[in-house]
């Protein structure tokens, strides 16, 4: 087995050392951010059938090939979804906050402008504000994420060849893009994009260009409100490229709160979310299955939270807990904090039995504030299922890495996230 992993690794070394590859016309490229292996594995269980014998496969598992390094340029080893996104965009490794900067600051070109340069549609989408770190460093430079507003200008001012870099945004971020300082959104329709700002009107888009904004800033996470958000808008974002495929499409689509529940310790939250990035990832897959000049790539950026199945000693993980949950902690918090009526709140939204010590915990927390609450509310979930957390911040391990399609076999084995840029980069060359 060691042999052939050798090989095959081997051979995709050599397939890759070509300065350009022949392969796909068109490239769907997703980032689970956040999503560490421990994701993945915990979302097989969540989602088992507990009638059938085995342990059932996800989407995940159909398409699995290989891992990924996630470290930054320095030697900080732990990478942010900027630095890690930069080395996803550009093939460089950069400095933790860069957005498709190098470690003196100077603009890294990325394979959106790259696919843009040759004439391809290109869209991104991400279940956060648009101009958050992952889309951000695939259209846009700056020194620091956290630079919202000209980030979000970028998607107007860094035009390629004269033309605006990006066909098609769907996320969030209205306040960065609605200011008083700059509309963009008037500048975006003088470009002529349509826009919607409400998924009520998202199906009236039926054009390229476009934007598409759905919230102040990020979206609402997938349990608390619609628990299929980015499979809408994957299924909307491929419907209107398949009608300008004639020089090839190239697109990024983030399944961008997985990181968000990962870094609140939220398990149930992180779930719902899983759950709606393997369902578009599954629309992906359909695609490429329908259209083999098309390469289907997913990885992650890095994994958030330590996350792990069974802890305090115990062989064990209770996912019947976790699918028991029906709000993310925060805003199970504030229906507790509001509520007269703890116990049935509670059996109402987590299915969990409210005993003595949990009565005890929850109103003694809500004296204390709803910073508290949401800890509390928390801490009795992952106990009562067994799950474990080690930081609230990210970790280092290596992250999967699963394609699809036309070319797929370049991305089988153990590789540097670097390497997963270059090889889609010499495909768009």
């Amino acid at each position: 087995m060691r042999n052939t992993l050798r090989l095959i690794t081997a051979g995709v070394a050599i397939a890759c050392s070509s300065s350009a590859l022949a392969g796909p016309k068109n490239i769907i490229y997703m980032i689970g951010d956040g999503m560490g292996p421990a994701y993945t594995t915990a979302y097989r269980y969540y989602m088992d059938n507990p009638n059938t014998k085995h342990v059932d496969p996800t989407i995940f598992d159909q398409i699995l090939v290989g891992m990924a390094h996630t470290y930054p340029e320095d030697d900080t080893v732990v990478t942010d979804s900027a630095a890690s996104a930069t080395a996803l965009s550009t093939a460089k490794k950069s400095y933790n906050g860069a957005i498709a900067v190098d470690a003196h600051k100077a603009p890294l070109k990325t394979m959106l402008e790259i696919a843009k340069e040759k004439g391809m549609t290109t869209a991104l989408v991400a279940t956060s504000q648009i101009n958050h770190a992952t889309p951000a460093s695939f259209a846009a430079h700056n020194e620091s994420r956290r630079n919202y507003n000209e980030i979000a200008d970028d998607y107007l001012d860094n035009k390629i060849s004269g033309k605006l870099p990006v066909d098609l945004l769907l996320g969030g971020g209205i306040q960065y893009f609605l200011r008083e300082d700059r509309n963009l959104v008037k500048e975006f329709q003088k470009a002529g994009y349509q826009y919607s700002d409400s998924f009520s009107t998202l199906s009236d888009i039926d054009k390229l260009p476009a934007l598409g904004l759905f919230a102040d800033k990020g979206l609402p996470y997938a349990i608390d409100e619609n628990p299929e958000r980015l499979k809408i808008m994957t299924k909307k974002a491929l419907s209107l490229l398949d009608k300008s495929k004639e020089k090839g499409f190239f697109i990024m689509i983030e399944g961008s709160q997985i990181d968000w529940c990962g870094h609140a310790n939220d398990i149930a939250c992180a779930m719902h979310e899983m759950h709606d990035f393997a369902q578009s990832i599954k629309l992906a897959k359909a695609y490429v299955d329908n259209n083999p000049d098309t390469l289907l790539v997913i990885t992650a950026d890095h994994s958030t939270g330590g996350l792990t199945l069974g802890a305090d000693g115990k062989y064990l993980w209770l996912r019947d807990v976790v699918q028991g949950v029906s709000k993310s902690a925060s805003e199970l918090a504030k229906s507790l904090h509001n509520a007269e009526d703890l116990k049935a709140t509670w059996i109402t939204h987590t299915k969990l039995p409210y005993n003595k010590s949990t009565a005890i915990k929850l109103k003694q927390a809500k004296t204390e504030g709803l910073d508290t609450l949401n800890s509390v509310v928390k801490s009795i979930i992952n106990k009562a299922s067994y799950t474990g957390w080690t930081t609230g911040g990210h970790t280092a391990i290596d992250v999967q890495v699963f394609a699809h399609g036309n070319g797929y076999q370049n991305f089988i084995g153990s590789q540097n996230n670097t390497d997963i840029a270059e090889k889609l980069i010499n495909y768009l060359r």
